[in-house]
């Protein structure tokens, strides 16, 4: 029995409402030995994706696709916005630890409109500051922390050379060194860097991605690399695979923890809706997919219209085995630590949708802005994935 599965039969102390409610503290195991289980239970293992909406989680969603497994990033600016320690996100993880599940999170440098700081500046000690703000609150309660979020794309073009990698390798030994000084031998929370993007297009391999992966594999503290196969086809993500595999040392890992067809979906919103779905349900022949999903996130459907109007689309239909076809590419290196995969819509997703927006809503486990809970008060489900995040826990198929 998992730690997590344990400690909800129980209770735990501090727990916000969406969480539940607070009952007495677990005496906690010896943190050796809980270390030791954690690594062993993450070997290929499967969790939801909240990107910066950690404190959106409902711990029901958890539950009904049995994750031991939560992910999100942090992005670094917040950490100039009061106290930390009241921000909603950090409480969450706090509040995710007290429950024993276990926890990803990125740390997100957004530079797309500045220059990133050099080293020994008044700049970077600032950045570092910042750093040390969030590593104060997380460090021990997160299970991975990865150093970057989307690097080659939370950048300038022109900066994405070496001031990109000196920017990183900068952040990444002062957090291996405030991990040493401030958590000691026994700390829980393993380091990566990340994430690598559309290494599926031969211009995004380059020297810096070249160097960032030897950074990766040369220094001994860090356990792996991130990646985000977000992907205009299924095969598209085997390039990712090739390309990080033999730059990694023996004995490290990775991570997956944004994977997706978005680009594919996106290819097909300005298709004719299928003429069943739109007789069976008084819509014009002539409507597209995106007039579809637009009108769900303005009134959310029954789950049985937004499963129908998916399973009748074959693009969707026939790409729907998605998770379960990747799960099986990843866990067949036999270095994969934890993907984690969307895993509920967030607002941003869903407004102003239009037909050249990013369909984010079509990848997620749980739908609530374009279906309507069930009769049980649970959230709308995703078409198609809940069945197969469950099937695809720790012992499952994949």
């Amino acid at each position: 029995m998992s730690r997590r599965r344990f400690i909800e039969g129980s209770g735990a102390v501090g727990l916000s409402t969406a969480l539940g409610s607070a009952t007495p503290a677990l005496a906690q195991p010896d943190r050796a030995e809980a270390a030791s289980q954690r690594e062993s239970a993450a070997l290929g293992a499967l969790g939801g994706n909240f990107n910066q909406l950690l404190a959106n989680v409902h711990v029901r969603e958890l539950q009904l696709g049995r994750t031991d497994w939560v992910r999100g990033f942090f992005p670094m600016p917040d950490a100039a916005q009061g106290v930390l320690a009241s921000n909603a996100n950090i409480r969450m993880i706090a509040n995710l630890d007290a429950r024993g599940y276990r926890i990803i999170l990125n740390l997100k440098f957004p530079y797309n409109q500045s220059v990133f700081p050099a080293p020994d500046t008044a700049e970077m000690e600032t950045v570092l500051a910042r750093v040390d703000q969030v590593l104060a609150e997380v460090l021990d309660h997160v299970d991975i922390l990865v150093i970057g979020n989307e690097p080659f794309i939370e950048s300038r073009p022109e900066d994405r050379g070496d001031p990109l990698n000196v920017f990183y390798e900068t952040v990444a030994r002062h957090v291996i060194a405030y991990r040493a000084a401030h958590c000691g031998a026994g700390c829980r929370t393993r380091l990566y860097m990340g994430a690598l993007n559309r290494l599926d297009l031969p211009d995004r391999q380059t020297a810096a991605t070249e160097r960032w992966m030897t950074f990766v594999r040369q220094t001994p503290e860090i356990d792996g690399v991130d990646i985000h196969p977000h992907v205009p086809s299924p095969d598209a993500v085997q390039p990712f695979l090739d390309y990080i595999l033999p730059r990694l040392r023996a004995g490290q890992t990775f991570l997956v923890t944004e994977f997706s067809l978005v680009w594919y979906w996106k290819a097909h919103l300005q298709d004719q809706i299928p003429a069943k779905f739109a007789d069976d349900y008084g819509l014009s022949r002539d409507s597209r997919v995106w007039q579809v999903i637009l009108e769900a996130t303005h009134r959310p459907f029954p789950q049985e219209e937004w499963d129908a109007f998916l399973s009748a689309s074959p693009w969707y239909e026939s790409q729907k085995s998605f998770l379960g076809d990747q799960m099986r590419r990843f866990r067949g290196t036999g270095r994969l630590a934890v993907a984690t995969c969307d895993y509920r819509q967030g607002l941003p997703m869903s407004q102003n949708f239009a037909a050249d927006k990013p369909p984010w809503v079509l990848n997620c486990v749980f739908a609530p802005y374009t279906v309507r809970p069930w009769s049980d008060g649970t959230t709308g489900r995703g078409h198609a994935w809940l069945d197969d995040f469950r099937a695809l826990q720790r012992g499952g198929r994949g």
